[in-house]
């Protein structure tokens, strides 16, 4: 196997880390706040490594292989955490290492667990770079990685099978498929801050660093109560929009982009994620009105927020959930299960997986029935292959035996079962976990930022690499 263009497409993705730490800092140096240097000192760490990487593996011709592709998607994840962690370790909040790993490995998944309490006080300088590793890792570096490889002439496109994106090839290249979805990631950032700031209410920070978290479902906050923080109805109806937005299939924006305006509203998977959002609030509005908890107005606002929030596996909060009795917690623990659709910055199941899995019952049934039958699977008017189905089968098992072996690792080192299965469950879907994961020992820690990587890169791509058989060759 060869390393050469692995490290040395990890040495561009630090150089752009790098380039990225200079813009907290000039929020600290706006703000006055001497936290500058560290981002400051960060910067030249990153940069350093990210040169020798380059320097030391340059060569005339790249090429990588579909294994090589493998290998250099989970190292960068963990190269760049590693570095992304160091503004945590350097800061005034002196996390260990450990703790700014989990902290930056959460971000760059977009998964929003944080184990830092106190965030009203924090410097702004670190508020944003934890919204701003949320908004790089949300599609961020896997655009930048298209718009590398065509440069060292590798195909981009392999890159999709690696990773949680199951986009369809829209564009004839992967230069233009980059240029296209930054241009659509940052026009709705850009929207989402707008109307968060004029018509929220917000402050323009506070605008800026929830907006890159709804478009990245990500989940940071600049406060410890989220966006309950800010007792605004219109941010949160905004922010309902546009992480619904961010949920959305990647590729159906593009296909828009092109001139086809009908195609979200042709797509069934979106059809049917806006159908479950309806159905999921619709029980919690149910059940609030019908046990008297809130008026009918005030249940609709405060249910929506919360299944969007939870199905997108965003995880904002407007309001402690907790307290609003065992049904509702089950639903937003569904909720998080089932997550938002393929294609899109969301984690879980996802929506696609849902309905093939829906399909695929059906069609047994129909067999059992008609034994001498024969039946296909058909989605979205196109036949599915016994290839997609059995992938679709095995990611599912694969998600619920991985959830029991976190939870259970997580129960050996000492945490309660419950806590255990939830927290293991927020990690492997993406999702914020309410409350702060402060004060772990460093073994559950690790363990969750394992989970949470395993959660982004959809199992499989860890999977192999852990086969003493892909080594072999």
């Amino acid at each position: 196997m060869n390393f050469k263009p692995i490290f040395y497409v990890n040495g561009i993705l630090l150089l752009i880390l790098s380039s990225a730490m200079l813009l907290p800092a000039l929020v600290d140096l706006s703000g006055s706040s001497n936290d500058w240097r560290v981002f400051a000192g960060a910067q030249i760490i990153t940069a350093f490594f990210g040169f020798a990487l380059i320097f030391m593996n340059q060569q005339k011709k790249f090429h990588m292989t579909p294994k090589e592709t493998f290998v250099m998607t989970a190292l960068s994840w963990i190269i760049i955490a590693g570095f992304a962690a160091l503004p945590f370790c350097f800061s005034e909040i002196h996390l260990s290492y450990s703790n700014a790993f989990f902290e930056a490995m959460s971000g760059i998944t977009a998964t929003g667990s944080t184990v830092i309490t106190g965030l009203d006080h924090l410097p702004h300088g670190i508020l944003f770079w934890r919204s701003l590793l949320h908004w790089l890792g949300g599609i961020g570096f896997l655009i930048v990685a298209l718009a590398i490889f065509p440069m060292l002439q590798i195909s981009g496109m392999q890159l999709f099978k690696t990773q949680s994106f199951e986009v369809a090839k829209v564009m004839p290249t992967a230069m233009q498929m980059a240029i296209y979805i930054v241009f659509i990631y940052v026009f709705l950032t850009v929207a989402c801050v707008a109307l968060l700031h004029t018509a929220g209410g917000l402050s323009l920070f506070d605008a800026v660093c929830h907006a890159m978290g709804a478009i990245s479902t990500g989940g940071f906050s600049t406060s410890d109560e989220s966006i309950g923080h800010f007792h605004s109805p219109s941010a949160e109806a905004i922010l309902v929009v546009f992480m619904i937005l961010g949920s959305l299939p990647f590729a159906l924006y593009l296909r828009v982009a092109k001139g086809d305006v009908a195609a979200l509203l042709k797509d069934s998977q979106v059809a049917a994620f806006l159908l479950i959002i309806c159905a999921l609030t619709a029980l919690t509005v149910l059940w609030l009105t019908t046990t008297s908890q809130l008026t009918f107005f005030a249940a609709v606002r405060s249910a929506l927020f919360m299944i969007v929030s939870f199905l997108t596996t965003t995880g904002y909060f407007a309001q402690d959930y907790g307290l609003w009795g065992h049904f509702a917690v089950g639903i937003a623990f569904l909720a998080v299960f089932l997550g938002a659709c393929s294609g899109s910055a969301g984690g879980g199941i996802k929506t696609f997986r849902l309905q093939i899995l829906s399909l695929m019952i059906q069609q047994q049934g129909r067999q059992l029935m008609l034994p001498n039958g024969l039946f296909q699977v058909h989605y979205n008017g196109k036949i599915i292959r016994p290839g997609v189905q059995a992938a679709v089968g095995g990611f599912l098992f694969v998600y619920f035996i991985t959830w029991m072996v976190v939870s259970m690792l997580l129960q050996m080192f000492g945490m309660e079962s419950m806590r255990a299965f939830t927290s293991a469950l927020t990690a492997l879907s993406n999702t914020a976990a309410a409350g702060s994961f402060e004060g772990l020992d460093p073994a559950p820690v690790w363990i969750l930022t394992a989970a949470m990587l395993f959660g982004r890169l959809e199992f499989m791509t860890i999977l192999v690499l852990l086969m003493p058989r892909f080594w072999r060759d």
